[in-house]
């Protein structure tokens, strides 16, 4: 053991559906050893890193939009009158939304 080329072990709990699922992809290459695929995936495998800033700039803006129309909500139900005020209000939310929205696939292109 002293001699070996690789003296470091790496651990990787995984559970059974994970590890069907590695042997399904060790077929597709196809190899039955295991340390020479696990090696091979973490030092060349690929990273996908997602930038999710902008849904989750659009879900905050649609929970704060969504908490004013609530609050409209109430308004109304306790008073039996819509406002004008109200209505454009709950229009602007509606346009904001919308807005980020094209933005949002905009980017995406």
């Amino acid at each position: 053991m002293a001699n070996r080329t690789r003296p470091i072990t790496l651990r990787v709990p995984v559970n059974e559906q994970e590890r069907a699922l590695i042997a399904e992809k060790m077929k597709l290459i196809p190899t039955t050893n295991f340390a020479a695929y696990a090696r091979k995936m973490l030092i060349d495998g690929y990273i996908i890193q997602v930038d999710h800033s902008d849904i989750k700039a659009m879900t905050a803006e649609i929970q704060k939009i969504g908490v004013n129309v609530n609050q409209i909500a109430r308004r109304v139900n306790s008073t039996s009158d819509a406002y004008k005020e109200d209505i454009d209000e709950i229009k602007g939310a509606l346009a904001e939304i919308w807005r980020l929205q094209r933005l949002s696939l905009l980017k995406a292109r």
